[in-house]
């Protein structure tokens, strides 16, 4: 494993860096220092920690033509001792790899990967917010910088960590869904697992029709018989029914949530059953529809939980949900929210203690 070295520029920038907006929104603002690390040769060279700033691309990048690029989402909390830990990021790394596979890019050994982002959190630990629900946003990423028209796998890339002090990601309303039954976002044997810019861009354009309806977030149906639940644009489904959380199983055309398996996890723990199956759309509307169904929601590391108000339909007709910030759903964001900041006592290897540094 390389160390990561430390620019004193970087160290000054981050000194005089402070938010003392009470709205911190979500990515508004960014820290003045990054961790950057470049491959090439068949393997990771040095890692630095620079101060913020544009990256030169040549216009031959191969990211620009082809979309080589993979990145992650990862939060780091401040707890009540004022120590700071990261929020299950080994899986974030598990998760950064199969993306890199899938997208054929080098992988970063995990033990590298960790010790980028414990150097950029140690540095930026006074940015991390102290109110209860914000944390520091993590945003590690990779793009294929090697110049070149030719359509080949990149033999080079630049490995990029940002840092962002953030709030919640929804306001705390509930959530309106429109019903994508036409556009898809993935497919079987494509891209739909990898966490990787390309997925995100496939749902902008059916992003704009559910904002143009009064929606906030379009559900995804399956590419071949446009009946089954995946996933949001960029969150996990849950759906109470009968007392029970269904969700839609993990298979290659759905990204595997780190909250989505976290909230699961927390759910069994807490007595409550959890079925991970194929679930058609017309069957939660259904019991949405006889009161079998009264909350959903909707998870991801931004969000955490953001509960859902109502589903709209192709042809414009609006299901309500009768408990739209339902028990089931804030029980469970009380619940990861705590063991996240500190107040609630977290499952063995869920947090990832920061290094205390002076400087």
């Amino acid at each position: 494993m390389k160390n990561v070295e430390i620019h004193p520029e970087a160290v000054e920038r981050i000194k005089k860096f402070s938010v003392t907006d009470a709205n911190l929104g979500f990515g508004k603002y960014v820290c003045p220092i990054m961790v950057q690390a470049v491959y090439d040769k068949g393997e990771w060279q040095r890692f630095d920690l620079l101060p913020y700033a544009s990256i030169p691309l040549d216009p031959c990048a191969k990211v620009l033509h082809y979309g080589q690029e993979i990145f992650e989402g990862m939060k780091v909390f401040r707890h009540p001792d004022d120590s700071i830990h990261m929020f299950r990021p080994e899986m974030n790394a598990k998760r950064f790899n199969f993306s890199a596979r899938r997208m054929a890019m080098p992988e970063l050994p995990e033990e590298q990967f960790l010790e980028a982002c414990d150097v950029i959190c140690a540095y930026a630990k006074n940015a991390v917010p102290r109110r209860l629900g914000e944390s520091l946003y993590l945003r590690p990423f990779m793009i294929a910088t090697e110049v070149g028209m030719g359509i080949k796998p990149a033999k080079q890339f630049l490995f990029v960590i940002i840092a962002s002090p953030s709030g919640s990601y929804f306001s705390g309303d509930s959530v309106k869904v429109y019903i994508e039954r036409e556009e898809i976002r993935s497919a079987h044997g494509g891209i739909g697992a990898a966490k990787t810019g390309g997925n995100y861009a496939a749902s902008l354009n059916s992003y704009a029709k559910t904002i143009a309806l009064g929606c906030d977030q379009t559900m995804w149906l399956d590419a071949f018989e446009h009946k089954y639940i995946e996933e949001m644009s960029g969150m996990n489904f849950m759906a109470v029914i009968d007392g029970e959380i269904h969700t839609p199983e993990i298979g290659d055309t759905i990204l595997d949530g780190i909250t989505r398996k976290s909230i699961i996890d927390i759910a069994r723990a807490e007595g409550i059953k959890v079925n991970e199956r194929k679930i058609t759309i017309d069957e939660v509307l259904a019991a949405t529809k006889e009161d079998r169904c009264v909350e959903a929601f909707l998870c991801g590391t931004a969000a955490v939980i953001a509960p859902v108000a109502s589903f709209m339909d192709k042809d414009k007709t609006v299901v309500h949900l009768k408990e739209p910030n339902g028990k089931v759903g804030m029980r469970l964001r009380e619940k990861l929210i705590d063991i996240q900041s500190g107040r609630a006592e977290a499952p063995k290897g869920w947090l990832y203690p920061v290094r205390n540094l002076n400087f």
